[in-house]
């Protein structure tokens, strides 16, 4: 292989953002900043913000301290809440969506179509919310070292990979790689609209195929082992068969020759980022546990 290292960020809520920018500045603590030593950075929802940070050129500890400080309103921003739908109807509409679907594509078509439905009711805020994502970047620009932000097609269930290249705004390919349906407003991109890449997968680890060494931070990568706590939604229903879920991933990157270690949160961590990951309370609570679970982890992927 000709590349070392790939970062993979997924997704996880505004806990799961502010947990891996806590692993990342509690790896750097114990000597190994990702910030510098990636190659190639993946970024799933939650986990596109935090790869657009991680890319920023900004220290690892300056970025915790940003999670840590209270969030800046956008300039000129409606300091009204965005129509929304009622948290516990979209959860339920996803686990019908899953357990009905039949393979991967039918899974992110159906995500699409209730996007787009949705969107008769959250449409309004779709400026609000793009100034919100905005918002939460250091730089607005794509960063010079390789990246990929990572979407779906709501109309045709397919992937779509941001990067610098394609003509695409980093805050439009990151606000479209957060719209999680039901929740937010799809995103109109050239005539497309867009919804979170995590519909495909929570992690999309394959992306980061060809590289010698992979490092995953995967906020909801663990339920696959532990359940979630009462009342927390388990995510979106994936076969084994299909190839979409983070074991199926990781078994396909070794079996082609790569070193891949997975970081999950760990009890303290799961504990921080409560039942309710979408809620920005978590954020300080979860990036204190990634802070503390990443110094722990160094040694674990001193591969690096």
């Amino acid at each position: 292989m000709v590349h070392n290292l790939a970062l993979v960020l997924g997704g996880g809520g505004a806990a799961g953002n502010a947990w891996e920018i806590g692993i990342v500045a509690g790896l750097a603590e114990a000597g190994l900043d990702m910030t510098q030593a990636a190659d190639f950075v993946v970024g799933t929802s939650a986990g596109a913000t935090a790869a657009a940070q991680v890319r920023s050129g900004i220290s690892p500890a300056e970025l915790l301290a940003s999670v840590l400080s209270p969030p800046v309103q956008p300039v000129g921003q409606n300091r009204e809440r965005p129509p929304s739908l009622p948290m516990a109807t979209v959860f339920e509409r996803m686990r019908a969506i899953g357990a009905a679907a039949t393979s991967a594509a039918d899974l992110q078509r159906a995500m699409g179509a209730f996007g787009l439905e949705s969107d008769s009711v959250l449409g309004a805020g779709a400026a609000q919310r793009r100034a919100t994502v905005a918002a939460r970047l250091p730089r607005l620009e794509w960063p010079d070292r390789p990246m990929i932000v990572v979407a779906v097609d709501a109309h045709t269930g397919e992937l779509a990979a941001f990067d610098r290249e394609c003509g695409v705004e980093l805050a439009d390919a990151v606000t479209a790689s957060t719209a999680l349906p039901g929740l937010v407003p799809t995103v109109s991109i050239n005539g497309a609209r867009y919804i979170d890449g995590g519909v495909r997968s929570a992690d999309n680890a394959d992306l980061a195929s060809g590289y010698a060494n992979v490092l995953v931070l995967s906020p909801l990568g663990g339920r696959s082992q532990t359940p979630p706590q009462a009342g927390q939604f388990e995510g979106l229903r994936r076969s084994p068969e299909w190839g979409t879920d983070l074991l199926s991933q990781v078994e396909a990157l070794r079996n082609q020759g790569s070193h891949v270690e997975v970081v999950t949160p760990d009890a303290d961590s799961r504990a921080a980022m409560g039942t309710n990951q979408m809620d920005p309370a978590t954020r300080v609570p979860a990036a204190l546990a990634g802070f503390a679970q990443g110094k722990r982890e160094a040694t674990r992927v001193s591969f690096l």
